[in-house]
C-alpha cells in the first residue's frame, strides 16, 4: 500500500514538473516572439512618427501639402482606385473559371497566377519597358500615335495591376474549390440565370474572403516600390507614387518632410492592418 502512495505522488510529481516546464517553454517563446514584433516592427514604426514630428506639427503639415507631396499622395490614391476595382472583377472571374469548370491547360492558368509572387517586382517593371518602350515596335507603334505608357501614369497603373493581381483570386480559389458548385445547380435547376445565380448566391458566401483580398491588394498597391519605379521615370510631381517620393526626399536629405509622407504611408497600412483583424475575427466568430 504505501509502495502505490509513494508511485502515486512521484507521478503526480512529475506530471508539475512537465507542466512547469512547459509553461516555462511557451511563456519563454512568447516572450521572444514579443520582443522580436517591438524591437523590429513597433520601434521603426515609432521613430518614423518621431522624425515626421521633430521638428513641429507646423513643419509636418507645411510637408505634407507641399505640391510634389500631394502629387505623390494623389497619383498613390488614383493608381489604387483603379488596380483594386479592375483586380477585383478578374480576381473573381479567373477564381470562379478556375473552380467551376474543367478544361486543359487548368494547371497552367494557375501557375500563371502565381507568376507576381515568383518574379521580382523590377524584373516585372522591366518587362514592361522591353513590351512599351521606343526599343520595341509595339512601343514605337504606340509613340507614333501619341500614347505613351511607360514613364507615364498607364504604365505605372498597368506595373501595379500584375503585382497586385494574384491576393483577389488567392484568396477566392481555395474557398470556392471547399464550397463545390452544388449551390450554383440548385440555383440554376430553379429556374436563375447566370447573374441571378453569381449575385444571390455565390457573392454572398464568397463576399468577405473577396474584402479579405481587396484590403491585402490594396495595401500593396499603396505600397509598391520596385515595379512602379521602373517604369515611372521619377518624374517630380508627375509619375511619383509615395514611395518613390519617400525615396527622393530621403536622398535629397529632406528627411523630415520624407519621415513626414512615410507617416502617411504608416496611417494606411495600420488601418488595413485594422481591417485585416477585423475581417479575421468576423471570419472566424462565423465558422464557430
Amino acid at each position: 500500500m504505501e509502495s502505490i502512495v509513494q508511485s502515486d505522488i512521484s507521478s503526480r510529481t512529475h506530471v508539475i514538473r512537465q507542466s512547469v516546464k512547459s509553461k516555462i517553454v511557451r511563456w519563454s517563446l512568447i516572450s521572444v516572439v514579443l520582443i522580436f514584433l517591438f524591437c523590429f516592427l513597433v520601434v521603426p514604426l515609432i521613430a518614423i512618427f518621431f522624425e515626421a514630428f521633430r521638428q513641429g506639427t507646423s513643419v509636418y503639415f507645411s510637408s505634407i501639402i507641399e505640391p510634389d507631396a500631394l502629387a505623390s499622395i494623389r497619383l498613390t490614391l488614383i493608381v489604387a482606385l483603379i488596380v483594386v476595382p479592375v483586380n477585383a472583377l478578374f480576381g473573381i472571374l479567373f477564381a470562379w473559371v478556375i473552380t467551376k469548370y474543367s478544361f486543359k491547360g487548368k494547371n497552367v492558368l494557375v501557375t500563371l497566377i502565381d507568376l507576381p509572387f515568383s518574379v521580382s517586382p523590377v524584373i516585372g517593371g522591366l518587362i514592361f519597358i522591353l513590351l512599351f518602350g521606343q526599343h520595341s515596335g509595339f512601343g514605337r507603334w504606340l509613340m507614333s500615335h501619341h500614347i505613351e505608357i511607360v514613364f507615364n501614369v498607364p504604365g505605372i497603373i498597368i506595373a501595379t495591376l500584375f503585382v497586385t493581381f494574384p491576393f483577389v483570386s488567392r484568396e477566392l480559389i481555395p474557398l470556392m474549390e471547399n464550397q463545390g458548385t452544388v449551390a450554383e445547380e440548385a440555383s440554376l435547376t430553379l429556374g436563375a440565370n447566370a447573374m441571378q445565380t453569381f449575385f444571390r448566391v455565390t457573392l454572398p458566401n464568397i463576399k468577405w474572403a473577396l474584402f479579405y483580398g481587396i484590403i491585402l491588394c490594396n495595401a500593396r498597391a499603396i505600397g509598391e516600390f520596385g515595379a512602379v519605379s521602373v517604369v515611372s521615370g521619377h518624374i517630380r510631381g508627375v509619375t511619383n507614387t509615395m514611395p518613390l517620393q519617400i525615396e527622393n526626399l530621403y536622398n535629397e536629405y529632406h528627411f523630415v518632410s520624407a519621415f513626414a509622407l512615410a507617416s502617411i504611408m504608416s496611417l494606411l497600412a495600420i488601418i488595413t492592418m485594422i481591417l485585416k483583424g477585423i475581417m479575421e475575427n468576423y471570419m472566424r466568430n462565423s465558422s464557430n
